[in-house]
């Protein structure tokens, strides 16, 4: 399924036309071995029209911000998604994949920059890759969407974010309790388009596919309003992926959110009716991953690299 702006694709329908106030849909399927089920909702909030874009079909998961005002931000955010959407019904996506599509989604943002007009996109998702004969996700951020896992009880934010108030936090010139209300805490310094010179540098992340865990892809409409603990207590309780994704775009609505509000829920469910979950089984080979040098913080419990 597939989120533009004011409308949802389900197979190769489009709805177009005014934006309802929240856009909700979910699905149960097989991929590569893996049960999965998920969820996604959009919503425009406050703002005349939703910017934000998602994509959610096996084995690519993922959001987009646009920026530039209704009309460019909606058609970059747009643009991103486009660039994903020939890898849904795949088993296996490789790093080369991501970054092609990344490369083609930067060259059609640029497309659109004339003058003045400056549009672009944040961008976070998850895919699934294998490495070492393992079932892996492929985590992956450019801007300040994030990507959250729940494993047991515990959540964690695999992302981090590309922006200035970031950079406060990391040099311990800002706490993160002070950079959620900080008057900057919407400049990103890493964007698809956006004036930004290139292809941006995407961050990636490796972490083993796990039976019972949940994944939330979000934008910062979601994350900028809710605090981890809400955003855990939520992922957790929640009956599943949908209703987890309602919650979350209405809590974020009520709780005062100014910006378009996106929330995309994916769980592993288990292994396919015919066996484990590859790497646990016999499976057909798929494409190794090869990330460079790492760059999520040890502590996070994950390896990954920078293209």
């Amino acid at each position: 399924m597939t989120g533009l702006g004011g409308g949802h694709a389900m197979g190769c329908a489009v709805v177009r036309g005014a934006p309802p106030e929240e856009i909700g849909v979910a699905r149960d399927e097989a991929s590569a071995g893996i049960r999965l089920h998920w969820g996604a909702t959009s919503a425009g909030g406050a703002r005349d029209a939703n910017e934000d874009a998602y994509l959610a079909e096996p084995p690519i998961f993922l959001v987009a911000d646009g920026m530039g005002g209704h009309r460019d931000g909606r058609q970059a955010s747009t643009r991103v998604v486009a660039a994903f959407s020939a890898f849904a019904g795949r088993e296996w996506l490789a790093v080369e994949d991501i970054r092609a599509a990344i490369d083609q989604a930067s060259e059609r943002i640029q497309e659109l920059a004339d003058g003045r007009r400056r549009p672009g996109s944040t961008l976070a998702g998850v895919a699934l890759t294998k490495q070492d004969d393992l079932a892996c996700w492929l985590v992956f951020n450019i801007g300040d969407s994030r990507v959250y896992r729940l494993a047991g009880e515990r959540v964690e934010q695999i992302t981090v974010d590309h922006s200035h108030v970031q950079e406060l936090v990391d040099s311990g010139e800002l706490s993160p309790e002070d950079a959620r209300v900080h008057g900057e805490r919407n400049i990103v310094t890493r964007a698809l388009g956006a004036g930004m010179p290139g292809v941006p540098r995407v961050d990636q992340w490796l972490l083993m596919v796990e039976p019972g865990e949940r994944l939330m892809i979000c934008t910062d409409g979601l994350s900028g309003i809710l605090t981890d603990q809400l955003i855990a207590a939520t992922l957790i309780v929640a009956d599943d992926p949908q209703d987890a994704c309602d919650r979350l775009v209405r809590t974020a609505l009520a709780a005062g959110s100014r910006d378009n509000v996106t929330a995309v829920v994916v769980e592993v469910v288990g292994p396919s009716r015919s066996g484990d979950i590859p790497g646990r089984g016999g499976d057909e080979m798929a494409p190794e991953v090869d990330l460079d040098s790492p760059t999520a913080p040890p502590s996070r419990g994950t390896l990954g690299g920078s293209s």
